[in-house]
């Protein structure tokens, strides 16, 4: 669907995806599951170029969750691998386009090497602005909502903070980046329909998007008809609607 076609005024200020049917396509090829994990690489690229071009400010990607961790270690080991290679060889066109790598997760799990990576990249495009390209890495939904918890227990219990200021505002300020807004779109590849632990305080009014498609053949096109989809809705808030905007909505 030709990119013309969308609304400019109506694109999702923040996209978060779900990458999932990696393994799958790789078996349905006769190809071991890391083969899978490494056509993935490409539709990461091709989707990130796409985003960028359309205006999407936030685009975050589920890339390792926390329950990978009990995956095969060959197969860990390569998913970091992928990683390491990708934040080495994406730099320049990263630069380039203004992008800013942040991530979120328990990110001491990574390995020190891929942890370092991951923290140099961060400094490293600290000054960008054009785009925020946010890795879920060692994420999980519950586990930063307990992750938030704890830290304003340790506030309370230090006289810091008022447990009756709680609110939830509040709360999210102590989540992984409080500074990113919450989704507006997500999108999960791959035939499936569940949220597998990701961004559950963040999409409470997010629009869900699924698709059939294996995550390594997402491409372009597929964003646009994500996109095309989404600014189709109205989008409901609880007591109110309103048609989509990118926005920021409150309340």
């Amino acid at each position: 669907m030709p990119e013309s076609q969308l609304r400019s005024d109506r694109v999702p200020r923040h996209v978060a995806i779900i990458m999932d049917g990696n393994g799958r396509w790789a078996e349905s090829r006769g190809l071991v599951r890391n083969e899978g994990h490494r056509a993935g690489i490409e539709a990461v690229r091709a989707v990130l170029r796409a985003a960028n071009d359309l205006g999407v400010r936030y685009l975050t990607l589920y890339a390792f969750s926390s329950e990978n961790w009990g995956r095969p270690q060959d197969e860990v080991r390569e998913l970091m691998q992928l990683l390491d290679r990708y934040l080495v060889d994406e730099m320049p066109e990263v630069m380039e386009n203004r992008i800013r790598i942040r991530a979120i997760g328990r990110l001491e799990r990574l390995p020190p090497a891929t942890r370092k990576k991951v923290q140099d990249a961060i400094r490293d495009t600290a000054s960008n602005d054009a785009m925020d390209l946010v890795f879920a890495l060692s994420y999980g939904g519950r586990g930063e909502i307990v992750d938030a918890a704890r830290k304003i227990a340790r506030a309370a219990a230090s006289g810091e903070l008022d447990p009756h200021a709680i609110d939830e505002k509040l709360f999210a300020s102590y989540l992984y980046e409080p500074e990113v807004p919450d989704p507006d779109l997500l999108i999960r590849t791959g035939a499936e329909s569940r949220l597998s632990n990701f961004l559950l305080w963040q999409v409470a009014y997010t629009e869900i998007y699924t698709t059939e498609l294996m995550w390594p053949d997402f491409r372009e096109d597929h964003l646009l008809e994500a996109v095309r989809d989404y600014q189709s809705r109205e989008r409901r808030f609880g007591k109110t609607s309103a048609q989509v905007s990118n926005e920021p909505e409150s309340g």
